[in-house]
């Protein structure tokens, strides 16, 4: 008999366009999409709140930000440009993850929280946190990351310490125990966008799917419908192809062949919080 392969199907990067914003809406309805996660600082982030406000059924989390990466879009941090690391010489949160490495961590802490507590004052049922580039799987941010989950009482998405994903540290290691001792899922593998080829194939996503790992997988995607996202991402082709392929139903059927069982969020936020009540 097979083992069972669970896949959180996970559109990140809400708030950042319009256009993302409403391929996610489209496709949580088709159900082709289980969750996704909002990044607050970013222009489209009041435009995701009321959408999330009028469809209360939507499995949305935050997407922790610390980086700015596009040259004609760009976002700074919520709690101001002072001297502390975590802006560019533009005012702007910095491109690369690397830059971030040198950033106050009781800045990085005022920024984080201030984001979660910006979701949740906007109506967002908040069911998760997660890492934009992640940022905050870095060593010097990892911990952090832990606590907040379990000051929120949220599940965070944290890559195991083996996974390519994360660079392997003594705080990563720490971090992920104390997820794991509060009962946080645990993944055991990613999928994800395929970066880098902007003209991407059914082939190429049913080989994706089908590298899912036996348990419970993290699949981060980035839908976008047309619309705004080609003024702002090199990498709209890649972004509307993704969107273009899950809403043309071809992606159900490889759902079935393959034998992924889609789950979202917002159940294991539940079981944590009656596990910790």
């Amino acid at each position: 008999m097979q083992a069972l392969r669970q896949v959180v199907v996970h559109h990140d990067d809400l708030g950042a366009s319009w256009s993302a914003n409403m391929a996610f809406l489209e496709l949580c309805e088709q159900g082709v999409v289980t969750c996704g996660s909002v990044m607050v600082p970013c222009p489209w982030f009041p435009h995701m709140a009321q959408l999330a406000r009028d469809n209360p059924e939507l499995d949305i989390g935050v997407h922790l930000t610390l980086t700015s990466e596009f040259d004609r879009f760009r976002w700074r941090p919520m709690t101001g440009t002072a001297d502390n690391g975590m802006c560019d010489a533009e005012g702007f949160m910095p491109r690369r993850v690397a830059d971030t490495q040198g950033a106050d961590l009781a800045a990085v802490e005022a920024e984080l929280r201030a984001q979660i507590d910006a979701a949740l004052a906007a109506g967002i049922d908040v069911t998760h946190l997660d890492a934009h580039m992640g940022t905050v799987w870095l060593p010097e941010f990892v911990e952090l990351y832990q606590q907040l989950g379990a000051d929120y009482s949220l599940p965070i998405f944290l890559p195991g310490p083996q996974d390519a994903w994360v660079e392997p540290s003594v705080a990563l290691d720490r971090a992920w125990a104390q997820a794991a001792a509060r009962g946080n899922p645990l993944f055991d593998g990613v999928v994800s966008t395929p970066f880098g080829n902007l003209s991407p194939t059914a082939a190429d996503y049913r080989g994706i799917l089908d590298s899912a790992k036996p348990g419970l997988n993290w699949g981060a995607f980035h839908f976008t419908k047309p619309g705004d996202i080609a003024m702002i991402s090199d990498d709209a082709p890649l972004r509307l192809a993704e969107y273009e392929l899950f809403r043309s139903g071809a992606v159900e059927q490889m759902y079935a062949e393959l034998g992924l069982e889609l789950v979202g969020m917002r159940g294991f936020r539940e079981q944590l919080r009656s596990k910790n009540a």
